[in-house]
């Protein structure tokens, strides 16, 4: 039987959005340009957290996406015949623009990977920055984020499972040991 632990509780992830936001307008000089893309699922909500943040840090709108990577994986045979896909929303043109690309956790960087080979469908950014609530290391391409919730080194057989308010009724990150 699996075991939950938490890494962390909703007044931690709270935080981690908080800093991440700050460090984002840093690594990307400022919020001119900035777009921010979540990878669905629970990449969107982030997104729209940090874009809320870096709004109310520096009194200006930043535009939110939607990426669905679905299509773009490397092991799409071995989902099946029927994958299910979400919805890709791209908040204008991304041709010059610094566009960060928000996901929950970042593991093996294939899921990374995709995404990029995705964006380069949608125009051609000034710069691509890679922003993740947690990094549980393990990868298996040369992806490495640029703005980090908490790094926390996890077992190949374990798993993370990240909790958004928005469709799970909490924030959360829990490690779940098999």
């Amino acid at each position: 039987m699996p075991t939950r632990s938490n890494l962390l509780d909703e007044r931690a992830v709270t935080r981690a959005l908080t800093r991440m936001a700050s460090e984002l307008v840093e690594h990307a000089e400022g919020p001119e340009g900035l777009v921010l893309v979540g990878i669905q699922r629970r990449g969107v909500q982030l997104a729209a957290r940090l874009a809320q943040q870096v709004e109310q840090l520096e009194g200006r709108a930043i535009p939110c996406g939607a990426l669905d990577i679905t299509l773009y994986r490397d092991d799409l045979q071995a989902i099946g015949p029927r994958p299910r896909i979400g919805e890709t929303r791209i908040p204008g043109d991304l041709d010059g623009r610094t566009v960060v690309i928000v996901d929950d956790v970042l593991y093996t960087g294939r899921t990374i990977r995709a995404a990029l080979d995705e964006l380069a469908d949608f125009g051609r950014p000034r710069r691509i920055l890679l922003c993740v609530l947690v990094d549980r290391g393990g990868r298996e391409l040369p992806i490495q984020p640029d703005i980090v919730g908490v790094t926390q080194p996890i077992a190949r057989g374990d798993r993370v499972d990240v909790m958004v308010r928005e469709l799970d009724g909490r924030d959360a990150v829990e490690l779940v040991r098999e």
